[in-house]
């Protein structure tokens, strides 16, 4: 799964990047974390636009969301049958640009150790998300969003089974137009990244605590163990 991820790219970088247009500053963050206020990107009327949303969707049938798991993440192979997650893909389909990501590698002594996640070329990230609009018993709206996971790549997989679904720029128009593209054209496009595009490190285990927040995390570390090695492909000889 994704859990915490970064984004320490400034408002008029994030809106170069992502030809979008941002109605909220916002600071740089470099340990996000569920529950808390996250830039989403997403089409209104054929217009990019950039809002903050709760990380962690509450579909709109939910009553009182203080009874309701967190939904931080969608799976993409069964999102499209889940009642939480089935609208949104038809309706509310979002970007939520980050530099990064962090994943922690579980070892045979169940101590994990934190990696940090991007892009080799330095670019921000696409994560390919979910979005609803909750409205209370007071009318009350709370905009809360999902990033979606897939299973890993070869490279990734040496860390965690999961990855987060990551868009290519070229898909960024098709994925927001939930007017003019169909749920199952949409889905095409969520699937693992090349093996190519992601590079990552070990970071400080001071990431485990969301009450940190500062650019020295991703600062490269020595790990307790080297990475597993990854998975090998299976055949029929």
């Amino acid at each position: 799964m994704c859990g915490r991820f970064v984004l320490s790219g400034k408002k008029d970088e994030v809106e170069e990047e992502f030809e979008v247009e941002l109605v909220e500053d916002f600071p740089p963050r470099h340990n996000i974390a569920p529950t808390q206020p996250i830039l989403v990107m997403l089409d209104e009327f054929g217009h990019r636009t950039g809002r903050l949303m709760r990380w962690g969707l509450v579909p709109g049938w939910v009553k009182d969301p203080r009874e309701f798991p967190l939904l931080v993440n969608a799976r993409a192979e069964t999102m499209a049958e889940k009642p939480a997650f089935r609208d949104a893909l038809a309706h509310g389909r979002c970007i939520v640009p980050a530099s990064g990501y962090y994943e922690w590698q579980a070892g045979p002594d169940k101590r994990k150790q934190p990696y940090f996640i991007s892009r080799a070329d330095g670019r921000p990230l696409a994560l390919a998300g979910l979005y609803t609009i909750w409205a209370g018993p007071n009318g009350e709206e709370v905009d809360t969003v999902a990033t979606i996971t897939v299973a890993a790549n070869r490279q990734m997989a040496t860390i965690h089974d999961r990855m987060p679904a990551i868009l290519d720029t070229g898909d960024f128009d098709t994925w927001l137009d939930v007017r003019g593209v169909r749920v199952e054209e949409a889905l095409r496009l969520i699937h693992p990244l090349r093996e190519d595009v992601l590079q990552f490190h070990p970071v400080s285990s001071r990431v485990n605590s969301a009450n940190i927040d500062e650019p020295s995390l991703i600062v490269p570390v020595t790990p307790d163990r080297p990475p597993r090695p990854a998975p090998r492909q299976m055949d029929l000889f």
